[in-house]
C-alpha cells in the first residue's frame, strides 16, 4: 500500500483564489463530501435574506414603524442562522414577536414559514421560468464552477451528499432543475420540520459513524456558519464558500468574515479552480 504522508494547509503557498484560515488543517485525505445547497451550489434562491429580513421586521413591528435596533437585531440573527432549518428561524421570530409585544396575537412558526415561502417563491419561480433548458442557463443559476467540481469529485471516487435547511421537496426539485441530482444519488437531505434526523449536525455525525471515518476524511462545504460549525465540532474539514452571488465571481467579504468566525479551514469564492482544489483535497497516485 502506498504511504500517504500527512499534508496540511501549512504546506501550501499563498493563493489569490484560496484563503487559508487554519494552516494545520489536514488535506489530501477527503473520501466523502457534504455540500450545503443554497449559496454553495445553487443561486436559485439568491437574495433570500432580502425577503426574510423585511418580513421578520414587519411581523415584529406590526403597525408600528421599525426601529434601527430591531432591524439590526434581525439582520444579525439571519446572518448567524444561515444554514439552519427555516422552521427554526421562524421559531425565533415567534419568540421575538412575543418579546417586543407590538403584535397582540403572533402567528405560529409554521404560519410565518408559509408566509415567507410564499414571498420567496415569487422570484424563485420567475428565475426558473426564464431558463431555456440549456446547461448554460442552469450554470448561470449556480455558483461558478460548481458542476464541474462535483463531476471532478465524483470521478475521483468521492461519495457526495447534499444537505439543506430548505424544505426537502424544494431541494429535490431545484437540484433536478439544475441537473445535479445524480451526483448525490439518494443522499439529498432537505428540511423536514421538527425531524432531528435531518439536521446538518446529525447528517455529519451519521456519515462519519456509518463509514467509520476519521474527521478529516469528510469535507463539509458551505456558505453558512451552521454547517461550518458542525463540521469543526465533528473534526471534519470545513471548506467555506464566500461567493459574490450577484456577480458570480470574487469574494463576498461579509461572507468571508462570517465563515472565518465560524471556524472554516479554507475559504474559496467559487469552484473555478477545480483542478487545483481537487489536488489539495484528495490524494491521487499522481501526487508525489
Amino acid at each position: 500500500m502506498m504511504h500517504k504522508p500527512v499534508f496540511t494547509a501549512l504546506d501550501l503557498p499563498e493563493y489569490s483564489w484560496l484563503k487559508i484560515i487554519n494552516p494545520s488543517a489536514i488535506l489530501r485525505n477527503v473520501r466523502h463530501a457534504l455540500f450545503d445547497f443554497d449559496g454553495t451550489i445553487s443561486l436559485i434562491r439568491r437574495g433570500w435574506e432580502t425577503i426574510m429580513i423585511p418580513m421578520m421586521v414587519e411581523m415584529i413591528c406590526g403597525e408600528y414603524g421599525p426601529s434601527p435596533e430591531i432591524i439590526s437585531e434581525v439582520e444579525d440573527y439571519v446572518d448567524r442562522s444561515t444554514g439552519i432549518l427555516t422552521i427554526k428561524q421562524m421559531q425565533w421570530l415567534v419568540q421575538t414577536v412575543e418579546h417586543y409585544g407590538y403584535v397582540q396575537q403572533p402567528l405560529t412558526a409554521h404560519a410565518y414559514k408559509k408566509l415567507y415561502n410564499e414571498r420567496l417563491l415569487l422570484p424563485v419561480k420567475q428565475r426558473i421560468k426564464q431558463m431555456d433548458g440549456s446547461q448554460s442557463a442552469r450554470d448561470q443559476l449556480m455558483v461558478s464552477g460548481a458542476r464541474i467540481f462535483l463531476q471532478a469529485l465524483q470521478d475521483q471516487g468521492i461519495k457526495l451528499y447534499l444537505a439543506s435547511g430548505t424544505d426537502h421537496e424544494y431541494v429535490i426539485e431545484e437540484a433536478r432543475i439544475l441537473g445535479v441530482s445524480d451526483y448525490f444519488e439518494s443522499h439529498i437531505y432537505g428540511a423536514r420540520d421538527d425531524t432531528p434526523a435531518y439536521t446538518k449536525e446529525r447528517i455529519i455525525q451519521d456519515i462519519i459513524q456509518t463509514n467509520d471515518l476519521r474527521g478529516e476524511q469528510l469535507m463539509v462545504v458551505g456558505d453558512g456558519p451552521v454547517e461550518i460549525q458542525h463540521a469543526k465540532a465533528n473534526g471534519a474539514l470545513a471548506l467555506g464558500v464566500a461567493a459574490d452571488e450577484s456577480k458570480r465571481q470574487g469574494f463576498n467579504i461579509k461572507k468571508v468574515q462570517r465563515l472565518k468566525d465560524a471556524g472554516a479551514d479554507l475559504i474559496i469564492a467559487g469552484f473555478e479552480r477545480h483542478k487545483e482544489l481537487l489536488d489539495l483535497l484528495c490524494f491521487t497516485d499522481a501526487q508525489p
